[in-house]
């Protein structure tokens, strides 16, 4: 069976992050979403795991519901360490992402982060002073059934492969324990197909989640997983790719639109392609510092062969990107619908008046995932008018521009553009063309 997945998601208890963001609304908006199973995330701060103990009550091994919840959403427990150690004569950042079985484990692995000094109350995603290959050991230590996944792994700063603090490999940032890494989380700057160039992941798991800091935030990247059952052993078999339980797909950001995509300084002004990064160098033209290295840039430094996918079109005009050596399953590339309301409708995606719209298409539509992949154009144009349909046929079809996020600042979708909005003048009234 499937079950969409979004693994990676925050509390209220981590920096930066909505006050509500609590499991009531993660839940609430998880079904709006289409979400099967979400992260109950940041277990390792004290509070919050005193809530989501008292909260969840388990409904399968390993997988968790809200008491007295009739929803079919369901949660594992999860948590993401910030390791800052030193290895190799440099300082390495790597966010990983932990995943554990039980309420049980999750409350030793705790206990054994502040018997060696890990500060946990601060911060729902703790800063610790282990490294990522001693903190999966303590973690396969506490319970073997546990595993570990490196989070948004091309991000500059915080991450395996990060150009500022990373490393160049999997092997080398956790040793003799490598074997044990299974997959890796793409990140929003980055999509699988970048992925599929790095040989060492030919047989991992290539996997999304939204790092989402808010409600609306959540599933903006996902992993459809096809699983036996809905429960945790399944669930990591499907990391590790044995027997039935696999990974069906991944739906992604545009990882132009990735804050990390191109090379840059932001406040500067400055953005570079890889092409331009190999001509003219690292350093800024405006204030000679180094750039920040972006994901991509990182990707061409890493990347042992070429681009290689094939794209197919399903009957609802979906364009998906499938890895014609057959060793990742297809991905699509979507833009979050809050995204293409905001352009069709001149507001802000935050604004009252794009959130009433997307429940009410979410009423009428079921979910988010609903009406972006699998919902006829013609019953989205019927009850909402064309130019929502337009737009989201847009982003199906990938016809839609990008200008790449860089240094810490989002890329910018759009949909529409002076070129292109003939090709829907003659749907469109004269008097509302204003709008795109």
């Amino acid at each position: 069976m499937r079950f969409v997945a979004d693994l990676h998601v925050h509390s209220k208890y981590s920096r930066a992050v909505s006050q509500a963001m609590v499991l009531p609304e993660m839940q609430k908006w998880a079904g709006k979403k289409g979400i099967d199973l979400l992260s109950a995330a940041d277990f390792t701060h004290p509070i919050w795991f005193r809530e989501i103990s008292s909260q969840l009550t388990e409904d399968g091994e390993g997988v968790y519901k809200l008491k007295d919840a009739n929803t079919p959403t369901r949660f594992v427990l999860s948590t993401e360490i910030s390791s800052i150690y030193t290895q190799g004569g440099k300082v390495r950042r790597i966010h990983n992402l932990i995943f554990v079985p039980n309420l049980e484990t999750a409350h030793k692995f705790s206990a054994e982060l502040l018997k060696r000094g890990c500060n946990l109350s601060s911060d729902g995603r703790p800063i610790v002073g282990l490294s990522s290959r001693n903190i999966l050991d303590l973690l396969l230590t506490v319970n073997p059934n546990s595993f570990l996944i490196p989070c948004h792994a091309w991000t500059p700063w915080f991450s395996l492969y990060g150009s500022n603090s990373g490393f160049d490999s999997i092997d080398e940032c956790f040793q003799d324990l490598s074997k044990e890494i299974f997959g890796i989380e793409t990140g929003l700057s980055s999509d699988p197909e970048m992925n599929w160039r790095i040989p060492e992941l030919d047989n991992r798991s290539i996997l999304s989640f939204s790092d989402a800091h808010s409600a609306v935030k959540i599933a903006r990247e996902v992993t459809v997983f096809d699983l036996e059952s809905l429960n945790f052993p399944s669930l990591k078999k499907a990391v590790q790719k044995m027997g039935e339980n696999k990974v069906d797909s991944t739906i992604e950001f545009y990882p132009e639109e990735g804050k990390y995509h191109y090379t840059g300084h932001r406040n500067c002004g400055v953005v570079q392609t890889p092409e331009e990064t190999a001509q003219k160098g690292n350093v800024c033209p405006v204030c000679k510092r180094n750039l920040t290295v972006g994901v991509m840039h990182r990707v061409e430094q890493l990347a042992k062969r070429p681009t290689n996918t094939k794209i197919s079109t399903d009957e609802f005009s979906v364009s998906w990107v499938e890895d014609p050596t057959g060793l990742h399953p297809k991905y699509v590339k979507l833009v979050p619908l809050v995204e293409i309301l905001s352009e069709c409708l001149s507001v802000m995606p935050g604004s009252l008046k794009v959130l009433a719209k997307f429940d009410e298409m979410v009423e009428k539509f079921n979910s988010e995932i609903e009406i972006l992949l699998k919902t006829k154009t013609s019953d989205i144009e019927k009850d909402f008018g064309e130019r929502i349909a337009s737009g989201i046929s847009r982003v199906r079809k990938q016809n839609i521009e990008v200008s790449p996020g860089f240094d810490g600042e989002f890329g910018k979708v759009k949909i529409w553009n002076p070129q292109n909005i003939e090709t829907i003048q003659t749907a469109v009234p004269e008097e509302q063309l204003g709008l795109f």
